[in-house]
């Protein structure tokens, strides 16, 4: 498959990083059994991947704005375009060896997400997606499942865990899904969660209290597949709402008539 200059420079950049991530995935199991256990060592994995992502990022787009997980803002000259990256989305999982997260990095240009490329480097699956070319799982095509009976769809949501998130609303919109569908599913990475919805693994996903970075990257790879991607209200963005629901059309607007009337 040819990709675009754009797609190759993101796809190096993710590659690069994400080596470093796999080896520092192969430390972890031994830092388990540590008294101070393996969180800071985590938190230095997650810093020097994104390290590596602005320096690759930069070199080859100087000018272009940054906004990262761990470093926070940091303006460019170009105020057009803008990076918007997690070096590390499932830390959770990482820091117990589990191999379900990615590296996501999205590129906006004056306001719209023009491509995305998340990348898990313990399995090498690579997702990408550029404005109006499609969506792709290394060198697939991609496309949303076409499921339009909910009792038949699997979907993914977040669970908030201890001092985030509403856990009674949680439950709540747990509840009512749970008596509609096939299965539900909580992996642990946003930006895989939104890439399994794109290649028709999941048929839906939805969470809320999200960050710009967790949803970038995805938000344009499920459109470029296909799908739907909005806030919980049905037409809000996901990047300024911090929530999200995605689907095919369909799947999209049954969870949004379950779920929006509960956030109320």
């Amino acid at each position: 498959m040819l990709q675009s200059a754009l797609i190759n420079v993101m796809v190096k950049a993710a590659r690069r990083a994400g080596r470093s991530l796999k080896r520092d995935l192969g430390e972890i199991e031994n830092l388990q059994v540590s008294l101070k256990g393996p969180a800071n060592f985590v938190s230095l994995a997650d810093k020097r991947a994104e390290e590596m992502l602005l320096t690759d990022l930069t070199k080859a787009r100087p000018g272009y704005g940054f906004i990262g997980e761990e470093g926070g803002v940091r303006a460019g000259d170009d105020k057009t375009h803008t990076w918007i990256v997690d070096p590390l989305d499932g830390t959770t999982n990482f820091l117990h060896g589990i191999p379900q997260f990615a590296i996501s990095i999205g590129l906006q240009r004056e306001g719209t997400l023009i491509a995305g490329v998340i990348y898990n480097p313990a399995n090498d699956e690579l997702y990408t997606a550029e404005r109006g070319k499609g969506a792709f799982l290394n060198d697939q095509r991609l496309r949303v499942a076409g499921r339009r009976q909910l009792g038949d769809c699997v979907i993914a949501c977040g669970l908030p865990h201890i001092g985030r998130g509403d856990h009674n609303l949680s439950r709540l919109e747990m509840t009512e899904i749970q008596n509609r569908v096939a299965g539900l599913r909580r992996f642990g990475a946003a930006s895989l969660d939104m890439a399994f919805v794109a290649a028709g693994r999941l048929d839906g996903y939805w969470e809320r209290n999200l960050q710009p970075w967790d949803v970038a990257a995805g938000q344009i790879i499920v459109r470029e597949a296909g799908g739907i991607v909005s806030g919980i209200e049905g037409d809000d963005d996901p990047l300024k709402s911090g929530n999200v629901i995605c689907g095919n059309e369909f799947v999209h607007a049954e969870l949004v008539k379950i779920l929006k009337p509960l956030g109320k």
